[in-house]
């Protein structure tokens, strides 16, 4: 860590970086929390909003609106800033605009001096912690997104609704993209440590046409929820929480976080959600699982979107291509 006072700055006040914000104080996990923001006038008037709840949280951080310089001393830089999509604008676009937003916070963050960790939860989230990465210039395994992590809690949830068992002891993982091409590998998902495939073998009640059901709930449910309330944040809020106590509590906890893969898998050069063990040092390593054939060709599908994605946008702004 860079100093013993658990600091994160974060970049973005919206409704995802707020109710991270909102689920730090509750949970308190950091002891300083910097709000970075475009708009100065909202970033003061949320930490003012928070810092009022301060006496009914049992917390003592000190929260405030600052500037980019704050981030030197940080122990993890959280980046919710972005554009949101236009009508009938393409997703090619869409990164080409965020590209630009987060040179715009990127570079004065490394100018300041910071030398900690990347967390980045923008979405297309896998494309944008490889953008981070580029314009950072650091270790890979210090820059990381939110990736399937919520995916995968809501996978667990959904499982142990079905299975009758609480999600704490479901062992399952959503990998690849956060997006469309992200799927489960069903060979490595569990109860406890009996097989999800056995009990489906041995209880006829278990139909696994009704695991495929709820592969697809969970590959759709943003989607639901956006439709039902224009937006997710909350789920993604608690996620980032999650990731971030891991890393300031050098936790060595699994999470399916968005890692650059160097060779695990038979990938490189890519930025997707895999189980990893994250403690203070980001990204301590990539877990690899021991998927099935069927399984390992998804996931090369899924980080060949990615890459195609990516370089499509290095055509389209050089400015992004590998340095």
């Amino acid at each position: 860590m860079v100093n013993d006072k658990r600091k994160v700055a974060l970049v973005g006040t919206g409704m995802v970086g707020m109710s991270y914000a909102y689920s730090l104080l509750n949970q308190n996990v950091c002891d300083e929390l910097a709000l970075i923001d475009l708009d100065k006038k909202r970033a003061e008037g949320e930490a003012m909003d928070l810092n009022h709840g301060l006496a009914f949280s049992g917390s003592s951080m000190k929260i405030y609106a600052g500037e980019y310089s704050d981030c030197h001393d940080a122990d993890i830089v959280v980046i919710c800033a972005g554009v949101a999509q236009r009508p009938g604008e393409t997703r090619l676009a869409l990164l080409k605009r965020n590209a630009k937003v987060f040179r715009s916070i990127v570079e004065p963050v490394t100018a300041s001096g910071f030398d900690g960790i990347f967390l980045v939860a923008t979405n297309p989230a896998d494309i944008m912690t490889r953008i981070t990465y580029m314009l950072s210039g650091f270790n890979p395994r210090k820059v990381l997104g939110s990736g399937t992590a919520l995916d995968t809690a809501r996978l667990r949830y959904l499982l142990g609704g079905y299975l009758r068992v609480d999600p704490r002891n479901v062992h399952a993982y959503v990998i690849g993209e956060h997006g469309d091409s992200e799927f489960v590998p069903w060979s490595q998902a569990q109860v406890a440590t009996k097989s999800i495939l056995e009990l489906c073998e041995e209880n006829p009640e278990i139909d696994k046409n009704r695991l495929k059901e709820i592969e697809s709930e969970v590959r759709g449910a943003a989607y639901k929820i956006i439709e039902a309330k224009n937006a997710t944040y909350y789920g993604i809020g608690m996620a980032l929480t999650r990731i971030t106590r891991a890393i300031l509590g050098d936790e060595n906890s699994v999470l399916t976080v968005s890692a650059m893969l160097r060779g695990e898998y038979g990938q490189s050069d890519v930025f997707c959600g895999v189980p990893c063990i994250i403690n203070k040092n980001g990204v301590q390593r990539v877990l690899k699982l021991s998927l099935s054939q069927e399984e390992s060709g998804k996931l090369e599908e899924s980080c060949k979107v990615l890459r195609d994605c990516y370089e499509e946008l290095a055509r389209e702004d050089p400015s992004q291509s590998p340095l």
